[in-house]
Parts: C-alpha cells; sequence; structure tokens
C-alpha cells in the first residue's frame, strides 16, 4: 500500500472509532493485532482495563464499549497531524471530552500505526500520563 493509501486507511479507522461500532472498529484491524498505551495510564486504571490489548476484537471492545464508560458525552479530536510513510501513519491529536463523573478531559496524544495490507498491525500510544492522572483521578491521587 502507499502512503497515501495508509493514511487513508487511518483517517477512516478514526471515523470508525467515532461510530462506536464494533464491527466496523473491528475491520480496520488484523487479527492479531496490538495496541499498546503507557502502563498505568488513567484511562487504563480507571477502565479496569489493560494498556497492552491484542487482537482487534479486544481493541474493538474497548473502543466501542469501555472508553464511552469513561469518556461518557461531547468528544471531540482535533487533529494536528497526519503524517504517513510507507506502512507507518503518525497521527497527533488533541482529546477534550466530558468525564462520566461530570469532569471536563483535554489531553495531547501521538499515535504511530504500522499497517499491514491497508489494515492497522500494531498502535503505539503516548500522551502525558500525569496530566491525564490529575484530570480522572483528581490532584491527590498517586500515579
Amino acid at each position: 500500500m502507499t502512503s497515501d493509501a495508509n493514511r487513508n486507511a487511518v483517517i477512516a479507522a478514526w471515523q470508525a472509532f467515532a461510530s462506536r461500532d464494533a464491527g466496523r472498529i473491528a475491520a480496520a484491524f488484523t487479527d492479531d493485532a496490538e495496541w499498546l498505551a503507557p502502563e498505568g495510564n488513567a484511562t487504563a486504571l480507571a477502565t479496569n482495563f489493560t494498556n497492552h490489548m491484542i487482537g482487534k476484537a479486544e481493541i474493538a471492545r474497548f473502543i466501542a464499549v469501555e472508553f464511552g464508560k469513561l469518556f461518557a458525552s461531547e468528544v471531540s479530536i482535533e487533529f494536528k497531524g497526519v503524517h504517513a510513510a510507507g506502512d507507518m501513519v503518525v497521527v497527533e491529536e488533541r482529546m477534550r471530552a466530558t468525564l462520566a463523573d461530570g469532569g471536563r478531559y483535554d489531553n495531547d496524544y501521538c499515535f504511530v500505526f504500522e499497517l499491514e495490507n491497508g489494515l492497522i498491525r500494531r498502535v503505539r500510544e503516548y500522551m502525558d500520563t500525569a496530566k491525564g492522572h490529575r484530570m480522572i483521578f483528581g490532584e491527590g491521587h498517586a500515579a
């Protein structure tokens, strides 16, 4: 696949994520896909879900079901950049949302997508973990 085709596949995957349709989300990934986020990140802790998801069904379940339990409403994604080179696509974004407890969430992310035949086979997710902990758990919570 070309860089442009892979870039378009990742953009289409983000649209699938927003739909919260597990079947549509799973269709963007290889069967053995992996999604790796920093260990102990606030989202994984708050949802009691792993930071290392394996398989398209587990990834789709997290995005379609678990994500919405924490980020309850007004989720908005502002793309700052989508950069593609061969089978790698890097997405820089800012996510804002209202948390289930009514609090506000606002954090910057960087995602590195590795694709295979137009499908996502690996995602590495980076964010400000300390800021995420403060917004989700409050100032006094140990990260």
